[in-house]
């Protein structure tokens, strides 16, 4: 290979997100459109993390994190919920041997208290099983809020101030950001969102300061690979600058 070549493949590598976000919107309108039941949608959507998730391995991301069940998604109508954890225990028993074989690391982010204790245990068998995989990392969250996540981080420094170990003055994002989900990992480079809807949705306020926004009117049962790499195309394109000047401005 010509060093030419070489530059360019490293270029091309440096365009590439690391840490990708999705939120994954349109399982009921899916459903609706198809004359089925909600759920319906949300077991096809099952399909699509699957796809994604491939797709992010075989592009080797660093991370993936899905926003599964939000903190606001208690309030809808209990059959659903109840129809959804069994999804999730469903999911989780059928998907995790294949995420170990492929050396996916499966982390749960969220306040998992919430679920009945079969989920709970589910959720940590799956953890274990996959915690010493380096691959890509693939965060569900589920019962996340990003202002629950915040405020879950403040009230451990609050802890450290009562205690004396800490200082009011001493706080900044410095010493906030170890309290917050996804802290060890790489910042979150490109966030998605399907559906057709435009907003963040309370999903890692702080944690996307920077990412660029995708949005797609995919409904995320349709959600496939040739729309993830659409939007790793767009990402390409972009010019970020975290704040600072374009290049040649004045």
């Amino acid at each position: 290979m010509s060093s030419e070549n070489l530059l360019k493949s490293d270029d091309l590598a440096g365009l590439k997100p690391r840490h990708v976000a999705i939120i994954m919107d349109g399982n009921g309108r899916w459903a609706k459109n198809q004359g089925k039941l909600r759920i319906s949608g949300h077991k096809a959507g099952v399909k699509s993390v699957r796809r994604a998730v491939s797709f992010a391995v075989s592009n080797k991301l660093d991370a993936l994190t899905l926003y599964a069940f939000s903190s606001e998604n208690w309030n809808r109508p209990q059959q659903e919920v109840l129809a959804l954890m069994e999804l999730f225990v469903w999911a989780l028993d059928s998907e995790v041997k294949s995420l170990h074989k492929h050396n996916v690391r499966l982390r749960i982010i969220g306040d998992i208290s919430r679920f009945n204790s079969r989920l709970q245990e589910r959720i940590r068998r799956a953890e274990e099983l996959t915690q010493q995989n380096n691959g890509l990392t693939l965060n569900i969250a589920a019962n996340y809020g990003g202002r629950w996540d915040i405020i879950h981080g403040v009230r451990k420094l609050a802890e450290q101030v009562q205690e004396g170990l800490l200082r009011p003055d001493q706080i900044g994002e410095e010493t906030l950001e170890p309290y917050l989900c996804l802290n060890e990992l790489a910042p979150v480079d490109l966030v998605i969102r399907t559906g057709g809807e435009h907003r963040i949705s309370n999903f890692l306020l702080w944690q996307v300061a920077y990412a660029e926004f995708w949005f797609t009117d995919t409904l995320w049962p349709d959600f496939d690979e040739q729309v993830f790499e659409g939007a790793l195309n767009a990402f390409a394109q972009r010019e970020r600058r975290f704040g600072g000047a374009a290049p040649g401005s004045v």
